[in-house]
């Protein structure tokens, strides 16, 4: 079905936007990441990507036009597809609807406010990829008071994909901050104004039809003392949000998660009663006294039992959310079968062994096997493919995704063209990837294209398993380590080592002799690796 591409709202005070320059033209093939146009807003120039695959049918303006919010500007669907309905629709916002008072909580009515002369902006929560519909605040870079310039970071923001860093596009004072750092921001939603110092900035969010909390943030002249706290004889209570999380650091939470401490047990010193790690670091848990049991002898003395039953609900992260919805879709809606093959691994074992003594990086048998991958499927593109539902894409160019666990879950960097990288290319790529995977400091173009995925548990000892396909995508290979084993050739037992795969494939879009083909091309690639580099 045919998707209408309309104009984002790329800035907290856009409006309209002019397309600068058109990257693709009608009748182009379209993958979804592919930038289409580049767009000038109030503010700077940037790239208008797509989140869909298929063909450009239409564009709804030319270069150089000036185009509101909210306005089509092209449509993309399947080659012949019907389109004429989806221009003449009217792109105008659909307004609110009204929703009727309940019981006594009757909302009151807020008078219009003109905020035009105010010399301010807010700030919203951008969509920084495709799947993200909420932004959580990592942390605060800048402070209630600080001069900001254009350019300047502002907070870091982790999303279901990555954490990314959050820029200033104006120069002012940080007038006010909607959420504090742990805090969850649907797309759209203020989390800053910035303007002149002294700014009316409570009446800018009232004409946003926003109520201004209770809790001062406007910068005050002079520091307010704080008044002094009561230590508490046992516990304090921890401070928590409206949905029940404590506030605490990342870094304290991940202090007392290693060291098996509950957050709601210790105070907090920091800002509102915030968890700090110096918090974590002084902690001490509190013995409780028994009293003697009656019936037992007075010299008896009851031994201290050390440890106690203790759960925490851990909220899910903007990744956690979209890994569970991406593969539960994937597991319940594409029938998986699976193929298994037993590879003799001694060649290639000797071949890095030599590869390593002339190669200017480290090459691992991660690195082989991704590009023994990327061979077999240049032998058998029938595996390199995308169902999409409606249709099946066939992809000329081999992106592998290589999986690599991070702490808070999964993401999968992509060796783009991997087929034509030499080993210490793919092992120097690799390397990188995964370190700044760990950092969340992939792009999204880096970690998003790719056409056929790879997940390797060898390292950990693991012998053999299946991996869940990674849509689009219809198959994935799981890796499992090398053993030692006793191999058979001719009736005669020989030692060696040998390493299983698993292929999963989606039934819709690859057949099990094409599945059972390319694992016969990848075996002999294995088992005699100098093909490999021919």
């Amino acid at each position: 079905m045919a998707e209408v591409i309309k104009m984002p709202k790329m800035s907290d005070t856009m409006t309209e936007g002019v397309i600068s320059a058109w990257l693709k033209k009608e009748g182009d093939v379209i993958v979804s990441g592919d930038v289409l146009a580049e767009v000038e807003t109030d503010k700077a120039t940037m790239e208008l990507e797509s989140y869909e695959d298929g063909i450009l049918l239409h564009i709804g303006v030319p270069e150089k036009a000036t185009v509101a919010v909210d306005a089509i500007i092209a449509i993309i669907g399947a080659k012949g597809e019907d389109i004429q309905s989806l221009i003449s629709e009217p792109s105008q916002p659909v307004s609110e609807p009204e929703t009727a008072p309940t019981g006594d909580a009757e909302p009151a009515k807020v008078a219009a406010v003109d905020a035009s002369s105010i010399k301010a902006s807010v700030l919203r929560m951008p969509k920084m990829s495709d799947t993200m519909t909420e932004g959580v605040i990592a942390q605060w870079l800048m402070k209630v008071g600080d001069q900001v310039s254009s350019g300047d970071i502002l907070a870091e923001v982790e999303t279901d994909k990555a954490t990314m860093e959050l820029e200033s596009y104006d120069d002012g004072i940080l007038l006010y901050t909607a959420v504090s750092a742990g805090s969850a921001v649907e797309v759209d939603g203020i989390i800053a104004i910035i303007g002149e110092e002294n700014a009316d900035y409570e009446a800018l969010l009232q004409s946003e039809n926003k109520v201004v909390p209770k809790v001062e943030t406007v910068v005050a002249a002079a520091a307010a003392v704080p008044a002094p706290v009561e230590a508490p004889s046992v516990s304090v209570a921890p401070v928590t949000t409206s949905d029940g999380r404590v506030l605490a650091s990342p870094l304290a939470k991940k202090m007392a998660q290693d060291r098996g401490i509950d957050l709601s047990t210790i105070p907090g010193s920091g800002d509102g009663g915030r968890i700090v790690k110096k918090d974590v670091e002084t902690f001490e848990p509190a013995m409780e006294k028994t009293a003697p049991v009656a019936g037992t002898p007075e010299n008896y003395v009851k031994p201290v039992v050390i440890g106690a039953e203790a759960s925490e609900d851990i909220a899910l992260t903007q990744m956690r959310k979209v890994i569970a919805s991406r593969l539960s879709a994937s597991k319940f809606s594409a029938p998986h079968f699976y193929l298994t093959m037993e590879i003799n691994m001694d060649k290639a074992m000797a071949a890095r062994v030599s590869m390593n003594e002339v190669s200017p990086v480290k090459i691992s048998f991660n690195d082989i096997v991704l590009k023994a991958v990327a061979s077999a499927i240049r032998q058998h593109p029938d595996v390199n493919v995308s169902w999409l539902e409606d249709k099946m894409q066939k992809h000329q160019h081999i992106h592998i995704g290589v999986a690599v666990s991070i702490p808070d879950g999964l993401v999968v960097p992509v060796v783009k063209f991997a087929d034509n990288k030499s080993l210490a290319h793919i092992s120097s790529e690799v390397k990188d990837l995964a370190q700044r995977a760990a950092a969340k400091k992939l792009a999204p173009e880096e970690f998003t294209g790719n056409t056929f995925s790879i997940s390797n548990l060898g390292m950990f000892g693991v012998e053999e398993f299946t991996a869940i396909i990674n849509p689009p995508n219809a198959c994935i290979l799981a890796i499992g380590g090398i053993k030692e084993a006793v191999i058979v050739k001719n009736g005669v037992m020989n030692p060696g080592h040998t390493m299983k795969v698993t292929l999963s494939c989606d039934h819709r879009a690859v057949d099990g002799a094409v599945g059972a083909a390319f694992l016969k091309s990848l075996k002999g690639l294995l088992e005699d690796p100098v093909r490999i580099l021919i």
